[in-house]
């Protein structure tokens, strides 16, 4: 077996990584993959992961694993990416973190660049895609009482999931996590997906709705994407009742679908977009971007962030986005999402005519295979066969690699997965 160690070149950090190789045998230790002192709140597979090369990671017993997770949906450049590390390096060795007491340059630069891809007017940066939930709820609420409203409402949507902190878990539509945490937040009104009849019979002769909420692609709901006729009909509605349009792109943003941001299919822009994940490649960064009608509702006092916006995140977030450009990774996305979607289905064609599998959707690299049953074991399958992926919504086989995989490696995926797949509909509930 082979283990890779990683090393910096240089005393000042500032070169890219290398590997060594070493040479496992037999009489090298295994190590078990624990946590005892960490708060048990995973269910976690038993790898603990070392490093990683581009669409692969290696645990700490040197077995290699194909990554068609990418951390969900936040490694857009995979790993050791050999532009994003040394500038990330580079930037360690300047300033990591200031305050927001001051300007920060990175910001300016990384929401300029933000602007100009969405269309919209500014930024604010915080640093997961929670905080940028929770940024976007103030928002709307700030939106309302700014109106005269007292108690705004804001319309969600079932199977959402917008984060764990008290506000973003009332906006989520999954009683599951929702369990144990009452009393939730007031003033959700929710809705179906995809019913625009049923979004205007939940909020008729309401004058104390202020937003409509929700992701143009669901992720832990079980990748379920929004209806381009629908987002056009509910851009249509926000805009007559004077409603502001908040898409989370957490999960779906940044490239993922083939465009720069999910909704952009549509051609519609929302007012609030809050983004996180594939935004830093890894370093975590977050961000709520606003149009015309919600850039200047928060003032100073108003909503603040400790480690936000730092140097180190900013730097991670224009070199990724910077990357992208370069290496045409949207295109990528589109294309070897489409050839992954296309390949799978061809190999479970007869699940899919049965019911066992029932569906395969999503768009470019954000892909769902819906099973007929429960399926949370295949996660610990995959891994023991060299594949890392996730199941969501209980039944929902979960694809978001990184934005840089190729056409092999997606075959690569359907050559582990669906043997798998196939034998897990067949045995017995």
């Amino acid at each position: 077996m082979i283990s890779l160690k990683s090393h910096i070149n240089g005393p000042a950090c500032v070169g890219p990584l290398y590997f060594q190789f070493e040479i496992m045998t037999a009489a090298t230790p295994f190590i078990e993959a624990s946590s005892p002192h960490v708060m048990n709140t995973y269910a976690r597979v038993p790898i603990a992961l070392s490093h990683g090369q581009g669409c692969r990671v290696w645990d700490v017993n040197g077995k290699s694993y194909l990554d068609a997770l990418g951390g969900i949906a936040v490694n857009t450049l995979g790993h050791n990416h050999p532009r994003l590390v040394p500038a990330l390096q580079d930037q360690l060795a300047k300033l990591i973190h200031s305050s927001n007491y001051y300007h920060v340059p990175g910001q300016e630069a990384l929401a300029k660049k933000l602007v100009e891809l969405s269309g919209m007017t500014n930024v604010f940066f915080c640093s997961t895609g929670l905080e940028a939930n929770e940024a976007a709820l103030k928002l709307a609420r700030k939106f309302g009482h700014d109106k005269g409203i007292e108690r705004p409402e804001i319309v969600v949507y079932d199977k959402a999931f917008h984060g764990r902190s008290i506000a973003t878990l009332s906006a989520t539509g999954n009683p599951k996590v929702q369990a144990g945490f009452g009393p939730l937040v007031e003033g959700f009104i929710r809705v179906p997906l995809n019913d625009i009849e049923r979004l205007r019979a939940a909020t008729a002769d309401n004058p104390n709705v202020v937003a409509v909420f929700f992701e143009a692609i669901q992720g832990e709901g079980g990748i379920n994407p929004m209806h381009m006729d629908y987002l056009k009909a509910v851009r249509q509605l926000c805009d007559e009742r004077d409603w502001l349009l908040m898409i989370d792109e957490v999960q779906c943003g940044m490239g993922r679908t083939g465009k720069w941001f999910a909704h952009q299919w549509a051609g519609i822009q929302p007012d609030v977009m809050p983004l996180a994940k594939g935004l830093g490649s890894g370093v975590p960064v977050g961000a709520v971007v606003a149009g015309p009608r919600a850039a200047h509702i928060f003032q100073p006092g108003n909503h603040g962030t400790t480690f936000g916006g730092n140097p180190l995140a900013m730097r991670a977030g224009v070199e990724t986005i910077r990357i992208m450009e370069e290496d045409g990774l949207l295109a990528n996305a589109a294309r070897v999402g489409t050839h992954l979607a296309s390949a799978l289905a061809g190999a479970l064609a007869a699940e899919l005519a049965t019911g066992m599998v029932k569906e395969i959707r999503g768009q470019g690299l954000m892909l769902g295979i819906e099973l007929a049953k429960p399926c949370p074991n295949l996660v610990r399958q995959c891994a023991d066969n060299g594949l890392l992926v996730s199941v969501t919504a209980d039944t929902v086989v979960r694809l978001v690699p990184p934005l840089i995989m190729t056409t092999a490696e997606a075959d690569e995926v359907v050559r582990i997965l669906s043997p798998l797949i196939k034998q897990f509909v067949q045995e017995t509930p």
